[in-house]
């Protein structure tokens, strides 16, 4: 196969979006098709590239300072590049597709594709980047692409904070990331991922700076995919539009953190210490995100929590050294949470742009399609057999069962909250009685936007069995008392399905009022009174260093001296010849004297 082709998949986004910007800006129908259009070649193209093993892409020299600095233009073909780029180009398809009808009544439609194309180019950069230099670029990229889509309703305040949030959020992250880069740039002497792995005995042998390199590096995961203390871009986020909802929490943006963690594991997995504290983060997150969802009533805020503590699991399974686990996870995850984003899109424009799940109710009847697919992601999320998540959660329990049990114990305990807060949300959306006029006349989305629904239903029920596990992945090995952990795994699920059930049917209101977690544990009210106190302290400082070192010391007291100085000269300014004759005659005389007794 060419090795074009994956050169061309990469930038056809690129060029679909300047095609947009450009050309058809003002036409946002023809807008709309170019990017639909982009999006499904790339997904063709990918399954291609997947299906022929043999394929390899041509690489171009960027950057040639050797042996001081390289950095390639080159893509990494492997398994896990392959894997990600069908799921990245296939969920983002039917995310292109379903905004056909979502958006269609949009003003800023044309701008909206627009940004969706950059976003998959940039998407597609990180997943093929064969070395830090490339990856760092394009994830900014995302950044900046998630910027627009994430604010494409600017005009709404709540839009463009969440927007700035979420930009300003992340580059908290990044900047570790490039400090981690250019850490190991210097102790390895090179950015391409294949040269590090086979320079690391330079920098084994140095436990300390290893970890700060991994624990750096690992700050990027940490803003991109919403990991605790990190984690306050993400519920915000769902400011943007239903369709990037789907695009960003599943198989996208917040996965890039995973993926880059596994990509470059061979850093990762060479210092204990790094591993400790990932796994940890990891865990914490999980459980915390799984605690506020329980109280959210925002239907998209509540799977946002959901994702943020399934992102947990990832990082979970990374940092206790199962790179595989993981992708796993990540895997089956992309289809149920688009699946459930996306019918939570069709609720919310069903019921004109109603979220708040308590003015909801009685759907289930109503909007038959969207409710039996959303019941289908319900349950690959809450993990019940044999649906998807089933597997691919069951694995990462199994493997912190084997390796922490603090941190299983954990796991399985947010593997309840998951079950309670679903069924919760499923109740509440579904059953009963409408709470409001739109829910007792909502009615079914049409096809462009059950049809993905429908498409997506069917990976969330299967793809976690061993042959998709095999087709797409390295099968996670098994582990020790697996046999036990889908026992456990099952019965805590069951617990949070009954409970979620017992508590919330026929109800009008929330029986359980948590402040602190409806309140998002004050995360929020917190990181503003601490951005508010140091913004003061440093004004303060500001406003005394300028007056008193500045203005008074430097400026002041430079303009002090020279006056000073010019009036003791002007003292010597008397208008006499003779004065100045005598005072020339005592220079030489004194040039004399220490020219001959010095």
């Amino acid at each position: 196969m060419s090795s074009l082709l994956p050169w061309f998949l990469l930038l056809l986004p690129l060029f679909s979006a300047a095609f947009i910007v450009l050309v058809t800006n003002r036409s946002p129908t023809i807008s709309a098709f170019v990017s639909v259009g982009a999006a499904l070649i790339s997904f063709v193209g990918s399954c291609l590239i997947f299906a022929s093993p043999d394929t390899a892409a041509v690489q171009f020299t960027w950057i040639d300072l050797r042996p001081l600095f390289y950095v390639p233009l080159g893509l990494t073909l492997d398994p896990l590049s392959k894997t990600m780029l069908v799921l990245v180009t296939g969920v983002g398809a039917l995310i292109h597709i379903y905004s056909l009808g979502y958006m269609r009544h949009d003003p800023g439609k044309s701008r909206y594709f627009a940004s969706l194309s950059l976003f998959m180019f940039s998407m597609l950069g990180i997943v093929l980047a064969n070395n830090f230099v490339m990856i760092f670029i394009f994830w900014e990229l995302v950044g900046v692409s998630s910027y627009l889509l994430i604010g494409h309703w600017f005009e709404r305040d709540s839009a463009a904070d969440a927007a700035n949030k979420a930009f300003i959020t992340n580059r908290l992250g990044d900047f570790g990331f490039m400090l981690g880069i250019l850490m190991i740039w210097a102790a390895t002497g090179s950015v391409v991922f294949g040269e590090i792995a086979g320079e690391m005995g330079k920098i084994t042998g140095h436990p300390g700076y290893v970890t700060a390199a991994a624990l750096l590096i690992f700050c990027g995961a940490v803003g991109k995919s919403a990991q605790f203390p990190l984690h306050v871009w993400l519920p915000d986020a769902m400011e943007g539009p239903t369709p990037i909802s789907a695009l960003i929490h599943a198989a996208t943006m917040v996965a890039a953190g995973v993926y880059m963690l596994v990509r470059v594991g061979f850093l990762i997995q060479a210092s204990p210490e790094a591993l400790t504290v990932i796994a940890w983060i990891g865990t914490i997150t999980a459980v915390m995100a799984g605690l506020i969802a329980t109280q959210q009533n925002d239907i998209k805020r509540i799977l946002a929590y959901s994702t943020v503590s399934q992102l947990g699991y990832m990082i979970m399974a990374v940092g206790l050294a199962s790179g595989e686990d993981a992708m796993f996870h990540l895997f089956t995850h992309a289809f149920f949470k688009a699946l459930l984003f996306l019918g939570a899109g069709s609720i919310i424009i069903m019921l004109h742009h109603e979220q708040n799940i308590w003015r909801m109710g009685g759907l289930a009847g109503r909007l038959k399609i969207t409710f039996v697919t959303f019941l289908v992601a319900t349950l690959a999320l809450i993990g019940c057999p044999p649906f998807s998540g089933f597997f691919s959660k069951d694995a990462i329990l199994a493997l912190a069962y084997e390796k922490n049990m603090p941190i299983f114990i954990l796991a399985l305990f947010t593997a309840f909250l998951t079950a309670f807060y679903m069924l919760r949300l499923v109740v509440v959306v579904f059953f009963g009685t409408p709470r409001s006029e739109h829910a007792e006349h909502g009615k079914e989305s049409p096809f462009v936007m059950t049809g993905p629904l429908l498409a997506l239903a069917i990976p969330s029920s299967i793809a976690g069995f061993g042959f998709f596990a095999k087709l797409f992945l390295n099968v996670p090995p098994a582990h020790e008392g697996s046999h036990i952990v889908p026992i456990l795994a099952t019965a805590v699920m069951i617990s949070g399905v009954l409970l979620g059930f017992i508590l919330y049917r026929n109800r009008d209101a929330d029986p359980i009022d948590l402040a602190l977690l409806r309140r998002r544990l004050y995360f929020d009210e917190v990181y503003a009174w601490l951005i508010r106190s140091t913004q003061e302290a440093l004004a303060s400082f500001s406003g005394f260093f300028d007056r008193w070192i500045i203005d008074a010391g430097a400026v002041r007291g430079a303009s002090g001296a020279t006056w000073g100085l010019g009036s003791l000269l002007r003292l010597f300014q008397v208008g006499n010849l003779q004065a100045y004759s005598f005072l020339f005659g005592l220079g030489i005389i004194g040039l004399i004297y220490f020219t001959v007794f010095r």
